[in-house]
């Protein structure tokens, strides 16, 4: 079965974040990167977890943890961003994180709609 678009956009992201940690190691970055490695590469394992799920609700609750992940990382994002504790500009992937939390709002809602 062909990936679906959250499972493509969450993988990229995924790779961002990887590269983005190795970035914020190399400025001695050490706490919040890790937070955000945690999180942003948990958007996608939960993303592919969802697409195997048992039954909607299943489905739906991987969903939802991805969502609550997603917004985790824009935390972290944000955070690392105004804190000016590195010389990176997040702007790119504040952008990313928006548009994954707004696919992964809407899949929870649609998905939620469908159960009843």
């Amino acid at each position: 079965m062909a990936e679906s678009i959250i499972q493509q956009k969450s993988f990229k992201f995924a790779l961002e974040i990887i590269h983005l940690y190795i970035k914020l190691q190399k400025q001695r970055e050490y706490v919040l990167s890790k937070q955000l490695l945690r999180s942003g590469t948990s958007i996608g394992a939960n993303v592919e977890e969802a697409s195997g799920g048992q039954s909607r609700k299943d489905f739906l609750a991987k969903m939802y943890i991805a969502y609550k992940e997603a917004r985790e990382t824009k935390y972290w994002l944000r955070l690392l961003q105004q804190s000016n504790l590195v010389n990176i500009d997040l702007t790119n992937e504040l952008i990313y994180a928006d548009e994954i939390i707004r696919i992964l709002s809407s899949i929870v809602k649609t998905t939620e709609q469908s159960i009843g």
